[in-house]
């Protein structure tokens, strides 16, 4: 009898912790291409049109650009877009001193085109795009040149914005225009690193973006 109750509540318990983990978490998603603005479930910025919206396009390969490229969308209500590398940039691959490494060789040929693992598919939707990036050698890392060349962005305002560690975005705006001559280039702006809400704000209401 001692036996048979014993079972019992063994049983009794497994059903009790199945029954916890099966509430543990939701089954995991893909990935959007684009991420929606925090401040609207549409994923439109707060008063932007179909058409109208914002887009904050970056590259980042240490989270620098990255952490700009987010404060910039929480300025705009925008929506954000990450350029993914089909092969991602190890630190070894960004060793500035090794002239063997792979960045360095890349922006020293202006033909390489580094693929890009995903794609945007909602472009019509942006009137506004802030290009976010890395100086890399005094330039735009050569998958910014990728990701110009894979759409018409013609027409489309562009705001580049950049992050480097002493470099100005000196040149590297003008040599994008080559791949979109037809649209509407502000002037660019570099940031240094943990650059701040207000600071960002600032230089995006001087070139028209917040309204």
């Amino acid at each position: 009898m001692k036996k048979l109750f014993t079972v019992l509540l063994a049983s009794l318990m497994l059903l009790v912790l199945g029954g916890c983990g099966g509430s543990d978490g939701a089954a995991a998603t893909s990935s959007q291409t684009v991420k929606p603005a925090a401040s609207t479930s549409s994923g439109a910025g707060a008063g932007q049109a179909a058409g109208s919206k914002t887009l904050v396009v970056y590259f980042s390969a240490t989270g620098n650009t990255k952490a700009l490229a987010n404060t910039c969308a929480k300025v705009l209500g925008a929506d954000q877009f990450e350029i993914v590398p089909e092969k991602p940039y190890t630190k070894e691959d960004l060793n500035y001193n090794d002239e063997t490494t792979r960045a360095t060789v890349e922006m020293r040929d202006e033909s390489v085109r580094p693929a890009i693992k995903n794609k945007l598919t909602n472009l019509d939707q942006y009137s506004t795009i802030v290009l976010a990036y890395p100086i890399w050698w005094g330039q735009a890392p050569r998958i910014i040149d990728t990701f110009m060349e894979s759409y018409d962005l013609n027409g489309k305002t562009i705001v580049p914005v950049c992050t480097s560690g002493s470099s100005d975005i000196g040149s590297s705006a003008e040599y994008l225009h080559r791949f979109a001559p037809n649209a509407k280039w502000q002037d660019g702006k570099r940031f240094a690193r943990g650059a701040s809400e207000s600071e960002v704000k600032q230089f995006l209401t001087s070139v028209g973006v917040v309204k």
